[in-house]
């Protein structure tokens, strides 16, 4: 009789429990991850930097496959274009407001998406899932943009600075959901795209764990530096909802991963 492997019975375990359990469980590895963080990263930081380095990482994979693969199949232009638009504003915002080593990793992953839109839109075109691709993205943007009107960073910078840095900050958290609705109508992931997007969770969980641990370490004055009113709490919210967002994906292609799978099987309950 074949043993099955501890991996394989933890997973199973996994899968077994409630919905409630399964967030408890998740709660409790995202804890335990930032205090491993906490404890081996001596600048705090340098997480930033880290999760802008992984998503460029990312937008390289993607780049390896549309160049030799040949193929944009699974890929979401849509989220692409928000990255883009995301990326354009909080590049505009970095040289008029602090222009250092990120304003630098933006141009690359800007320049980087641009390419990306291009070879979807023209180059490939044949292999573009557009009818999967059907995610609204007028649900996001102008959300984006009405919330940043009310609520923004209270700086001494012009105010059309201030509202630009909220939007890139509001749309940043959500302009992955067209890829994952693509996702969730195809089911089947090959590994390029899979990689991608498991990049892009460890980088928002890197961001997020950058606010989170900054938050604890100034004992709460991280919040009072951001300004007053919404836009602190907002700030960390939105953050944490980008990781939450991919953190299903992220455990599937983990186990996938472990499973010795090339693929990622999504259930359709995914997003």
């Amino acid at each position: 009789m074949k043993t099955k492997s501890p991996i394989f019975s933890i997973t199973s375990w996994i899968r077994r429990q409630p919905p409630k359990m399964k967030v408890v469980l998740a709660f409790l590895s995202g804890v335990a991850a930032l205090l491993f963080l906490r404890m081996v990263v001596e600048d705090h930081n340098n997480l930033f930097v880290a999760a802008e380095a992984v998503h460029a990482l990312g937008t390289c994979v993607l780049i390896y496959k549309l160049t030799k693969v040949k193929t944009c199949a699974g890929l979401s232009l849509k989220s692409q274009e928000l990255t883009a638009l995301f990326l354009a504003v909080r590049l505009y915002c970095s040289f008029v407001m602090e222009y250092d080593i990120h304003t630098i990793l933006d141009t690359a992953t800007l320049v980087s998406t641009l390419w990306i839109i291009y070879m979807i839109r023209f180059k490939l075109r044949s292999t573009y899932m557009e009818d999967r691709d059907n995610f609204k993205i007028q649900y996001v943007v102008i959300p984006c943009a009405v919330l940043s009107l009310l609520v923004h960073p209270t700086t001494s910078h012009i105010l059309l600075n201030r509202i630009c840095w909220a939007f890139c900050v509001y749309l940043e958290a959500i302009s992955v959901l067209p890829q994952l609705r693509l996702m969730q109508n195809i089911q089947i992931i090959e590994p390029f795209t899979a990689h991608y997007v498991f990049a892009m969770g460890v980088a928002r969980f890197l961001t997020s764990a950058h606010w989170v641990i900054q938050l604890f370490d100034t004992k709460g004055r991280l919040l009072i530096a951001l300004g007053y009113g919404l836009w602190p709490c907002l700030v960390i919210l939105s953050e944490i909802v980008q990781t939450f967002i991919l953190a299903d994906f992220c455990y599937y292609y983990v186990k996938s991963i472990l499973g010795g799978q090339l693929v990622v099987r999504l259930p359709a309950d995914v997003v």
